[in-house]
């Protein structure tokens, strides 16, 4: 039977250790590491000591069973650390304590903080309490008794009481002294310290227990300032850092860039197994408005690099977030083709490891407008805005036939990406863009050819059977349209138009990129700038 606990670490960091480079670490290489394995660690958070005592920092993390952490998928972590890892603990002194898990209790409202926005988890206050045994046959009982029938319940009317938890020494942490362990949590405006509090700590119960039982005690009290996800977020505390502090990780999944231009580039992963790689740069604030980017079928989050330099310059109060979809790399075994919810799920996935609870804006092109379009229906609470590029509202037979013609020339010979990669950029792009702008269009060439060939075959599928014409009427997040004037040499701006006047209540509005094709945002990214920019 698995028994369920608590890791909790201690962490003081030493003189001369930049803070930015502990919380640094801490935020985007250790914590997201744990985090990414939901069958052992389930929530992971830091707090801040309020108290004035050291350590200043506390991390805690719900273990599912104890046990785990004594097999290698746990340990391994610790005894292969990356260089950065090492170089940092070894200027913080840290105490690690595990124990097991005795009983909970919760008020009616709670919510656990990895459920919670950032901005309502905030400093929520923890009071952590420790206690030593007297050597008293049956001390252990009566404590625990004294605390399920009286104490807990007393603290239950204390204003602002969230939840207590009630812990004892891990079995598995041999050697160890026991320790009986109390977590309370407690709303940031509180009755800390007020009548009910004070009643809870003088009756004649508690007097008694604490004379015939109890040891020595410890108490401290802390606020809640960083709550972990499986995905690196904090831009903050790496902007400040220097160059030589940039990092990337022993797989090259996780990479970076300190600095007034801060990137973290890193990768979730999905429920069915799907790694989908992400970036996030721009405004470092770790409240800022986000904007996204979905990218189309072939081309990766780089197709956005000319329009994403303009936003950060016009827009500097944006934090912006890219991602390769679905179909960009290797997809999950057995191989299921893709559908447009499932590309809408997807970055609901990201969002929520990434713990963005809205986005300001998302903005989609080709599959990506699709996705973005379905994503305002399915996620309305989740975006305020959108704009969508260059899609259809609805798949042919015409169009799948094509797809099905695509794949058979990306799998027709070793070099069929290569191939299907030159028809597919002289079919997107506008001619303008291919005769002025050549080393633009051999990157798009390279970055289409560089597509996982298995990702393209199934990825396509998301366009082949999917209508999105009835539920469009239920739109109720404004949005913008946009098209590449020769796109379908001026046939998709057409089709964009027709259904534009029946999404949602017809107000969205419709504009044209000249000399552009399929990507305009690619082709033309100042021109599309000016076309996006009353909205965003």
């Amino acid at each position: 039977m698995a028994t369920p606990g608590m890791l909790y670490v201690t962490m003081e960091p030493q003189p001369g250790l930049s803070l930015d480079q502990f919380h640094e670490w801490y935020n985007n290489e250790h914590g997201p590491t744990r985090l990414r394995m939901p069958d052992i660690f389930q929530t992971g958070q830091r707090f801040q000591a309020t108290d004035g005592e050291q350590p200043t920092f506390l991390a805690t993390y719900d273990v599912t069973d104890m046990a785990i952490l004594t097999k290698p998928v746990y340990t391994d972590l610790r005894a292969n650390r990356s260089p950065r890892e090492a170089e940092t603990i070894g200027q913080v002194t840290v105490k690690r304590y595990m124990v097991d898990l005795q009983s909970s209790r919760q008020a009616p409202d709670f919510v656990d903080v990895g459920d919670e926005t950032d901005a309502a988890a905030e400093g929520r206050v923890l009071v952590y309490v420790d206690v030593s045994l007297q050597d008293v046959e049956g001390a252990e009982a009566e404590v625990v008794k004294w605390y399920e029938e009286e104490h807990i319940g007393m603290l239950q009317k204390v204003p602002g009481w969230l939840r207590t938890r009630r812990y004892r020494t891990s079995s598995i942490d041999t050697g160890a002294p026991l320790r009986l362990v109390t977590l309370h949590e407690y709303k940031p405006v509180n009755g800390l310290g007020g009548p009910e509090h004070k009643a809870s700590m003088d009756t004649p119960w508690r007097t008694e227990v604490f004379s015939k039982y109890l040891g020595n005690k410890g108490r401290r009290t802390y606020s809640l300032f960083y709550v972990f996800g499986p995905a690196p977020r904090d831009l903050q505390h790496l902007a400040p850092l220097p160059a030589s502090k940039a990092f990337v990780s022993s797989d090259a999944k996780t990479a970076t860039t300190p600095g007034s231009d801060a990137i973290l580039q890193s990768y979730i992963t999905t429920k069915d197994g799907l790694e989908i790689p992400y970036r996030i740069e721009g405004n470092t604030a770790p409240d800022a408005p986000t904007v996204a980017f979905s990218n189309s079928l072939l081309t990766s989050l780089h197709m956005w690099d000319g329009f994403v330099e303009i936003l950060k310059k016009q827009r500097p109060n944006y934090r912006i977030l890219r991602y390769d979809t679905r179909g960009r790399h290797a997809i999950p075994q057995p191989p299921v083709p893709a559908t447009v919810e499932m590309l809408a799920d997807d970055l609901r996935t990201l969002l929520s490891h990434l713990r963005i609870s809205k986005l300001e804006a998302l903005v989609g092109v080709s599959l990506g407008g699709a996705t973005t379009f379905q994503f305002a229906l399915k996620y309305p609470e989740l975006v305020s805005k959108f704009v969508a590029c260059d899609f259809n509202i609805s798949s042919s037979d015409a169009n799948t036939a094509a797809w099905k013609e695509r794949i058979g020339i990306a799998e027709g010979a070793a070099d069929g990406m290569q191939t299907l990669a030159g028809i597919t950029v002289n079919r997107w792009f506008d001619p303008h863009t291919v005769e002025t702008r050549a080393d633009a269009t051999a990157a798009m060439v390279a970055q289409v050819a560089a597509n996982n060939v298995e990702g393209f075959r199934y990825g396509c599928q998301a366009l082949w059977t999917f209508n999105l014409r009835e539920a469009a009427k239920g739109l109720c997040v404004p949005g913008l349209f946009v098209a590449g004037e020769g796109d379908g040499k001026g046939a998709l701006a057409k089709a964009m138009e027709g259904f534009r006047a029946t999404s949602g209540d017809g107000s969205i509005e419709l504009k044209i990129v000249p000399q552009a094709g399929h990507l305009p945002m690619y082709e033309q990214p100042q021109s599309f700038w000016e076309n996006v920019q009353h909205f965003l």
